[in-house]
Order: C-alpha cells, then structure tokens, then sequence
C-alpha cells in the first residue's frame, strides 16, 4: 500500500529524516514511535503529502505522489489519504454533520451524497444524535470520533494519525484504539500511527521505532 524509498527531510541545518526506506502492507495497523525529535511526525507528514522531502519518493498503490502536479496531487490526497490529528483541527463554526461532510464536498460529491456518507458514518461511531452539534458542545472523545469519521467519509485506503489519543483521557484513548481496529475489519483500510502509547503499539500489526531520524 505505502513505499517510501531513500526519503531525506531537513530544516534549515537540521536533518529529521536520514534516507528512510520502508514498505507498509495494504490493511495493516502499524504504529511509529520513538521520543519527541525522532521524526515521527516529519515522516508521517511526508508520506502523506503535507510535507515534501528534500529526496526520495512515496508510492501509495503505486502513484508516486512527488511527481504528480500541485492539483492532482491535492486531488490524490484527498480521495485517498484520510488525517487524524491530536488536537481534532475541527472547524468550529461548523457542526460535527458539516464538519464531516467537507472532504465529500470538496471531492465533488453533491450535498446529499456527502450528507448521506456522513450520516452513515456518524451513525457507525455511535454520534447521530451529535450531528447538529458544534465542536465546542462536544467532549474531547466526540470531537476525536467526528475527526475520525472526517477522515474516513471519502472511503480512502489510507489512515494516517499523528498522536490521536495523545489529547484524551485513558478511556477515551483505549475506545479510540479498539475503534481503529473495528474499522481496519469493516473498511480494510491500512493505518499508520503516530504514537507514544505502548498499549497500541504493541496491539498493532507492526511496531516501527525511530530515532535521531532513522529507523532502529
């Protein structure tokens, strides 16, 4: 599903990442972890396009993202790359519903294509009953599940989550690992997550450490 080859990142005279190579299975939960600096987060952003290397490639089922024009680059990214971050980044003016349905919108979906998706989704997380609410009338678990849906509502093969739990309680967190696995056997999408949380780490497929930029 993800291939990155000879990746190379750096800031200024700062080098986070150090000719990364590595291959992530279609439908795998595969954690990243590591103490802050390591490049986690660099590489997490690189290989979803928000971030581009100084050198190296990403392939995800087979497009090398880096060769792709700002356009369709964008347009890759957002039918199939889904983001999950720590701190939700809802639009707070908008409901959970709307929230939800923006990356339909932008893909092109009509209103009640995207409004569809993204009943269906909410419904699935266990939130109908929150679609009209705004973020700040949501609990921080809530507001992780409507990001969670957000980034699942153009069906992308591919999670990527930078520190999901990281803002929430520990119950919350664990509901939110279990929910990941759910999701992995009813959409058979592949996972790459971010994380300091052991307990995830060693319930996924696989567990990648980095430090100082590379992978131990």
């Amino acid at each position: 599903m993800i291939r990155v080859e000879n990746l190379s990142k750096s800031y200024g005279k700062l080098q986070v990442l150090k000719s990364i190579s590595l291959e992530i299975a279609s439908g795998s939960i595969v954690s990243i972890i590591g103490a802050s600096g390591a490049g986690k987060t660099t590489l997490l952003q690189v290989m979803g396009s928000l971030e581009k290397p100084d050198c190296g490639h990403v392939f995800i089922e087979g497009t090398d993202l880096f060769s792709l024009p700002p356009a369709k680059l964008a347009g890759f990214r957002n039918r199939k790359i889904g983001f999950v971050f720590q701190f939700h980044n809802l639009l707070p003016e908008f409901t959970a519903l709307e929230n939800v349905m923006i990356p339909a919108l932008i893909a092109k979906d009509t209103k009640a294509e995207a409004r569809e998706k993204a009943l269906a989704l909410l419904d699935f997380l266990n939130l109908a009953n929150r679609k009209d609410h705004k973020p700040s009338e949501l609990s921080g678990g809530e507001q992780q599940r409507v990001a969670v849906a957000r980034a699942l509502v153009n069906h992308p093969g591919v999670i990527l989550a930078d520190e999901p739990s990281g803002n929430l309680d520990t119950a919350n967190a664990l509901a939110l690992h279990d929910l990941f696995f759910k999701l992995r056997e009813k959409f058979g999408q592949t996972f790459v997550i971010v994380t300091h949380n052991r307990d995830l780490a060693r319930d996924s497929d696989r567990c990648i450490e980095m430090k100082d930029g590379q992978i131990l």
